[in-house]
């Protein structure tokens, strides 16, 4: 007995689309995405691909903003949204960053003090004021160290390979103290070999 052939048409039924497309009066497959307005991005129309052209092509993302609103957005982007301030208007650091030989809060009092004066004696204020800080920024590296004057390049380097071996991060498994404290030690040895042999 031979099997009759099977019409073509009849072989496949096709698939429903499994969404769609949000055009209204469309019946085609809603196969792609696109936001249903600037203020909604994490929520979509399903399109087919004739009306998700259609739909791009007419996107404003700008739509019903005033020309400050759309440069003011502008503006806020090219910083990725993040809040920012003009050069100069934060003195010194914030209050998160750690300043271990006081170089901030006595800077700020120098300037503040030779500013204040009109009659010529700021700048000598400055570089006394200067030279204090320098002094005191010795004087904290040497408690630091725990040495006293005078100091040689060989017992100055000595200590630090001491300090450095015993507060290394490595030594205390990656700990942050550790970190924080041989950053503190590593600035003092600049600071020291900065002030007696350069």
């Amino acid at each position: 007995m031979r099997r009759q052939p099977i019409d073509p048409v009849f072989a496949v039924a096709p698939e429903p689309p499994l969404r769609l497309c949000d055009h209204p009066g469309c019946a085609g497959g809603g196969d792609f995405r696109a936001p249903r307005s600037r203020l909604e991005l994490e929520r979509y129309y399903w399109f087919c691909l004739e009306h998700v052209r259609a739909y791009n092509s007419a996107w404003n993302y700008y739509a019903g903003m005033s020309d400050a609103e759309v440069e003011a957005e502008i503006r806020r982007d090219t910083v990725w949204q993040r809040p920012t301030w003009k050069l100069g208007d934060r003195h010194g650091p914030g209050p998160r960053v750690r300043d271990p030989f006081d170089l901030y809060r006595n800077g700020a009092a120098g300037r503040e003090g030779g500013r204040a004066n009109g009659n010529g004696n700021g700048q000598a204020r400055d570089r006394g004021d200067a030279a204090a800080r320098a002094a005191s920024a010795r004087d904290q590296a040497l408690a630091v160290f725990d040495l006293e004057p005078p100091l040689t390049q060989l017992r100055l380097k000595a200590r630090y390979k001491l300090l450095v071996k015993e507060h290394h991060p490595d030594a205390h498994g990656g700990d942050k103290a550790a970190e924080e404290k041989l950053k503190i030690i590593n600035q003092a040895y600049a600071t020291l070999k900065a002030s007696y042999f350069h």
